[in-house]
């Protein structure tokens, strides 16, 4: 068995009890919801057409977007009430899964109530039946195949969705799925989706147990299926409780340099007695949020992004002078420790192919915005929503021809190819030299220093063994070595994890 194998495996366990308690969840909120406002519905068709099309209007919105709206809509009612809701996790993942699981659930029991033949209402009435007792004994029996498919699809669709929910802090099988894409390891996204797929069939299959058993009126099937499905959230709880208690959560990013500083800063904590785990693929907007509150306790960020994103500031600061602010911005506003400057930056850095920098004398973002309207421009996922574009763009006179968003993954590979013809690059990507890119020099300042910083929680801002394994990293990762330890899982061949990058530049850090 491989490395990347036996490291994908050894993850498994504890994303997968996440991935069960999160699904099941959500799939008995939104049957608890939907099953008596069903009833209801069948016996109203006003109530029926109101309530189907608010659960239909919820499917038309992509999964991925229910789960970030979630986010600061918990974090105004945390506001309001002054603290104690989390907008991190399982809370805004079981909301958003849930209402994505009403419309299979509601749809199939309005339309198996509802059909139920007229005949056997009217030999219930005769038989002097109260509504509950005809519910109960006629109605429910016969709609159950009808309720049970609606169920069944329900839960598969949940059991998929909830690999999104890695986007908002909530461990499941999408952390392998989500590392596996940014880093290309198909080893990873493998083993999420194949057991991702392994859990769908076999909830569906214990369903399918219950349905049998529904209909065939054979209790200990419909028991059992209960059975199996209870013993497997009640397992998977118990675990993750034992497997949280006094455990280190460290938070990281959605790109290859995140995840191995993440298990650099592992490998310390884990030499100096403490127990870790890893919350990966976090966006800029939570994790600084989930630290904050404590959902975290230690990740690395970049000056330019909490300049820009956390305090707002759109001036440009000399990088001692801009540390020392966020130092303080930090400590007064939320209780977080900057312990300090890793050594080395990772800047947005608009890069284009070493021909076209060439034939079109592109040395400058002066040189770029001559040519903007003849190029096409790709970016991650966020630059384009970020204050630091809108400062670019007040600077220099930059209009590209189309603009497109992709992952880190294969933003690279389009410039190579000719999709595009220039791309927001990070400047401590070892991709950059690899392919013979051309950084274009922003003369005019337009963005903010990104020195690497490692933020810890308010509760660990005190811990003086945690913050003695942490210090040695402080200014002792160049950029060359950030640059290779990159390189080595973002290459195409003879590819590291981020584990095994982690442990090179753990070793230079030692030499």
């Amino acid at each position: 068995m491989t490395e990347a194998w036996k490291q994908a495996l050894a993850r498994v366990p504890e994303l997968l009890a996440a991935h069960v308690q999160i699904s099941v969840s959500a799939l008995v909120l939104a049957m608890i919801i939907c099953l008596p406002l069903a009833i209801w519905a069948a016996r109203s068709p006003r109530v029926a057409g109101v309530a189907l099309t608010v659960a239909s209007l919820i499917q038309t919105i992509p999964g991925l977007a229910l789960l970030a709206l979630f986010y600061p809509l918990l974090l105004g009612v945390s506001a309001l009430v002054g603290g104690g809701i989390s907008a991190f996790g399982f809370l805004p993942a079981l909301l958003a899964l849930t209402l994505y699981a009403l419309l299979p659930i509601l749809r199939n029991a309005v339309t198996g109530l509802s059909g139920v033949d007229p005949a056997a209402r009217e030999a219930a009435d005769g038989l002097g039946m109260t509504s509950s007792q005809k519910l109960y004994y006629v109605e429910a029996p016969l709609a159950a195949p009808t309720i049970m498919a609606g169920i069944r699809t329900a839960a598969v669709w949940t059991i998929g969705a909830a690999t999104l929910s890695t986007t908002v802090g909530q461990p499941s099988l999408g952390d392998l799925i989500f590392a596996g894409l940014q880093t290309q390891n198909w080893t990873l996204v493998l083993a999420g989706c194949l057991f991702s797929a392994a859990l769908a069939i076999s909830v569906d299959l214990l369903l399918g147990l219950i349905e049998r058993g529904i209909r065939e009126r054979r209790r200990i099937l419909v028991g059992a299926g209960l059975a199996i499905i209870a013993a497997g959230l009640l397992t998977a709880t118990l675990s993750l409780l034992i497997a949280r208690d006094n455990v280190v959560v460290i938070g990281s990013k959605n790109f290859s340099e995140q995840y191995i500083l993440a298990r650099l800063i592992g490998s310390r904590l884990e030499e100096a007695g403490y127990r870790v785990r890893y919350r990966d693929g976090l966006g800029s907007a939570v994790v600084y949020t989930a630290l904050s509150e404590g959902d975290i306790d230690v990740y690395v960020d970049y000056s330019g992004t909490i300049w820009t994103n956390q305090m707002k500031r759109s001036d440009s600061l000399p990088k001692a002078a801009m540390l020392s602010e966020i130092a303080q911005w930090t400590s007064t506003s939320g209780g977080v420790k900057m312990l300090g400057a890793l050594g080395f930056e990772n800047t947005y850095a608009f890069a284009v192919r070493a021909e076209d920098a060439r034939t079109k004398s592109l040395k400058t973002l002066d040189d770029l915005a001559r040519v903007s309207s003849d190029f096409n421009f790709g970016t991650d996922v966020e630059f384009l929503e970020r204050p630091e574009w809108q400062m670019v763009q007040d600077k220099y006179p930059i209009r590209f021809r189309t603009a497109r968003s992709f992952s880190p993954t294969f933003m690279y590979p389009a410039l190579a190819s000719g999709e595009v013809d220039v791309i927001s690059a990070f400047s401590s990507d070892g991709r950059i030299a690899a392919n013979d890119f051309v950084v274009l020099e922003d003369t005019k300042g337009a963005v903010p220093s990104y020195e690497a910083i490692l933020l810890l929680a308010p509760k660990r801002a005190g811990d003086d063994a945690f913050v003695a394994a942490l210090n040695p990293l402080v200014a002792a990762i160049t950029v060359e070595n950030m640059r290779e330890a990159n390189y080595t899982v973002d290459r195409e061949n003879d590819k590291k994890t981020p584990t095994q990058a982690a442990r090179w530049l753990n070793d230079k850090l030692r030499e």
